[in-house]
């Protein structure tokens, strides 16, 4: 089953590809999408799936073959290492935490993308 924000997290992250040129920009956007995708696959209402810890090793590496912008790419690393602890945040905190990233590296549209996702983790997580 998969998480009720999913498919509009997809259509603004792909629109946010469309409009962004190659480069450090759209593998920043690419990258933020895939971890945002990990993040709501791990939020409520269903539990993570079984396969979380492999999805989230698989990210991670996908994110170090990018050439997204190094602040960015930083909080990525560290909202994928949130994701994964034992105790790990709500899946909504992660992701509010990747706004200001996003809109300082990336512009709006992503940053907008991104907080879009996390009221949908919150919302779901009641």
């Amino acid at each position: 089953m998969s998480h009720p924000a999913l498919a509009a997290t997809d259509d603004a992250f792909a629109r946010a590809l469309a409009d962004t040129v190659r480069g450090p920009q759209r593998d920043g956007v690419f990258a933020l999408w895939l971890v945002v995708r990990a993040a709501l696959a791990a939020a409520p209402p269903a539990p993570p799936p079984a396969r979380h810890a492999d999805r989230l090793r698989a990210v991670a590496a996908r994110i170090r073959s990018l050439n997204a912008p190094a602040p960015l790419r930083r909080s990525l690393v560290a909202a994928i290492a949130d994701l994964g602890a034992p105790r790990a945040p709500a899946a909504a905190t992660v992701l509010a935490a990747l706004a200001s990233p996003a809109a300082e590296c990336l512009g709006r549209p992503a940053a907008d993308a991104v907080q879009a996702a996390a009221r949908a983790a919150r919302v779901a997580a009641r």
